[in-house]
């Protein structure tokens, strides 16, 4: 399974998001800018994390995207979903049924190994995904982001929000 590079961008847009003080935003020119985006790109995500009710449009000065609900309420599944869609990753064609060996449908009780085995897995690995919330990313980035580049955040966020 391969995820398209705009599941990586919406992570982290949210991410920043998340970090924003109460009732403040930002523009889609201002976080491609902190990330080095495309900011075309970006707002194309920023669309469907709208449509998915992960973020929310301000207008105005101070205007821009904010999260729609809580970091913890936020998880990465829906994230994923949001860019990719919840369409399966694998989808069982019943190839087994065809060419001069298949046989009836009425032969077949059930989907075959390889299809209940592909979707044990992406059930699995939904799960997880389920089970990390954008406010637990955060903590993880927090504790793992050298000091200097915070400091340069906390930098950048006083500008931007100035």
């Amino acid at each position: 399974m391969k995820l398209s590079e705009g599941v990586e961008w919406a992570i982290h847009s949210c991410s920043l998001l998340a970090a924003l003080p109460t009732g403040a935003a930002l523009p889609t020119r201002k976080l491609a800018a902190y990330f080095e985006l495309s900011e075309t790109y970006l707002a194309k995500n920023l669309q469907l994390l709208s449509n998915a009710d992960i973020v929310t449009t301000r207008k105005g000065p101070g205007g821009g995207y904010a999260l729609a609900k809580a970091a913890d309420a936020i998880s990465l599944l829906d994230i994923v979903e949001a860019i990719e869609g919840r369409s399966p990753c694998f989808s069982c064609t019943e190839i087994r049924r065809r060419g001069p060996t298949g046989i009836g449908d009425e032969a077949y009780k059930r989907p075959c190994g390889i299809a209940r085995s592909m979707w044990k897995a992406e059930k699995a690995w939904r799960d997880e995904l389920a089970k990390v919330s954008l406010h637990k990313i955060q903590a993880m980035a927090l504790e793992e982001t050298p000091d200097a580049q915070l400091e340069k955040a906390k930098i950048w966020f006083e500008e931007a929000l100035a």
